[in-house]
């Protein structure tokens, strides 16, 4: 049988995982979700993910590519798959695509969600997945803080300082702070990210919502271009991929 592409969306919590990609240094999602591929199409089926998440980062909406001769459903496939993949993985849908499509070079862009818990007691349920701060947050400012990211800039002050690119020109599409409750989200849509960019992001903010910057810090920050003017790094925990966008999408 000819070579077929399938489109993948997982779900995961990424607490026991060291990231998406498969490492010699521990479990990752792509070796238990390529070890169920095999056992099923007793092929050798890589992976491709939208993009690489850290050591316990976690996904609503990771969308992984597929190429392999099998003549199994799409719909059989996604039966099969959470039949052998662990508790804390499962996909969520199975379509077969264009032979073009690729998870990562398709994609027009990813939404980030950064969760905290903003409350003087902690939640032992959201100890996985959200980071607690126990101090009020004023998410009004925050918000208005979180536009000055929107366009195309230089981001080189919300990456990690060894972990930089040549380029660290990205496009944010969006990005807000709003508040559920005890909840306080951050959200983060663009074109492409750098290293724990989202959660330098996020801490920076923070500081926004506790008082220790201005909120018309952002721009001032940008410009330096340096890490040591934006905010911490808030831990992976917190963090999650949403949903990646692709060509014909409506928010795309």
């Amino acid at each position: 049988m000819a070579s077929r592409t399938l489109k993948l969306v997982v779900e995961y919590d990424g607490t026991r995982f060291v990231g998406w990609a498969r490492q010699s240094n521990g479990l990752s999602v792509q070796s238990v979700l390529e070890d169920a591929l095999q056992v099923i199409t007793r092929e050798s089926v890589r992976a491709e993910a939208s993009g690489r998440t850290d050591a316990g980062v976690h996904a609503l909406g990771q969308v992984v590519s597929i190429h392999l001769n099998h003549s199994i459903t799409a719909a059989k496939m996604r039966v099969s798959l959470n039949a052998l993949l662990p508790d804390d993985v499962a996909v969520l849908s199975v379509e077969e695509v264009a032979d073009g499509f690729h998870a990562r070079k398709s994609a027009k862009s990813k939404h980030y969600r950064y969760t905290i818990l903003s409350d003087r007691v902690r939640r032992p349920l959201l100890l996985r997945t959200a980071f607690h701060v126990p101090l009020p947050l004023d998410v009004a400012a925050m918000d208005r803080a979180a536009q000055a990211l929107v366009g195309k800039h230089d981001f080189s002050a919300f990456t990690k300082l060894a972990e930089r690119k040549p380029s660290c020109v990205r496009t944010v599409l969006s990005a807000s702070v709003c508040k559920h409750g005890p909840l306080v989200q951050v959200d983060v849509t663009g074109t492409g990210f750098l290293y724990n960019m989202v959660r330098i992001i996020t801490g920076t903010l923070i500081d926004v919502g506790v008082g220790r910057k201005n909120e018309d810090c952002i721009a001032q920050i940008l410009a330096s271009k340096q890490r040591t003017c934006a905010g911490f790094t808030v831990p992976p925990y917190g963090l999650a991929l949403v949903e990646v966008h692709y060509a014909g999408d409506l928010r795309v």
